[in-house]
């Protein structure tokens, strides 16, 4: 009942509503990433979604478009700007995924969508975390984020899309809050992402 009619309801709702109310950050980002990136503040990317189906994930640029001589991006760290490292250590580069979320690509609550390279090198197991929509926040997220394996962030997926629930959704949302207040779970190097997923990390 929860998982298939009351979840995509309070999905859409909150969305809804949380786009209503953030829309003067959202606007006041917005024309200042534009500003800064001379161009679009919007990131799109293809992404899996529920049952691996394709999406395109909006978030906030928070980096340049730079590369080296022989024209490749230069590494995520070069690129990072000074305003879009203050809107990720906040999450707000992660605001615009309310528009996914009323879409219907994404959920509040769920496993972060990943990128599609990293499906051949999942276990079969592991590819249960695509049985629900991808979320904004997660269980994975709330239980240690960039400071804890792959391996462990995949079991705690699996964990949600086993147990899901109202009350695991509610805590999650609880403990989120908190965990950017705090900014805790975020890789010590501030600027330094999480390593890429090789199967075995």
């Amino acid at each position: 009942m929860y998982k298939h009619f009351l979840k995509p309801f309070i999905d859409f709702l909150v969305a809804l509503l949380g786009l209503i109310c953030l829309s003067p950050v959202l606007i006041f980002i917005g024309i200042a990433l534009a500003f800064q990136n001379k161009g679009t503040p919007f990131f799109f990317q293809t992404r899996p979604g529920k049952d691996q189906k394709a999406f395109q994930i909006i978030k906030f640029k928070t980096m340049t478009d730079e590369k080296n001589a022989q024209g490749n991006l230069l590494p995520d760290v070069e690129r990072v700007t000074k305003l879009g490292k203050s809107i990720r250590k906040l999450s707000l580069d992660e605001l615009p995924q309310l528009i996914n979320v009323l879409k219907g690509d994404m959920s509040l609550i769920g496993p972060r969508p990943l990128l599609f390279k990293y499906i051949p090198l999942f276990s079969k197991e592991q590819l249960r975390r695509h049985e629900v929509k991808p979320g904004i926040t997660g269980w994975a997220q709330v239980n240690g984020r960039n400071s804890i394996s792959w391996t462990r962030k995949f079991e705690l997926d699996i964990e949600y899309v086993k147990e899901l629930n109202f009350l695991l959704d509610i805590k999650i949302i609880y403990l989120t809050f908190f965990k950017v207040v705090k900014k805790e779970g975020v890789n010590q190097q501030g600027d330094r992402p999480m390593q890429p997923f090789n199967g075995k990390n």
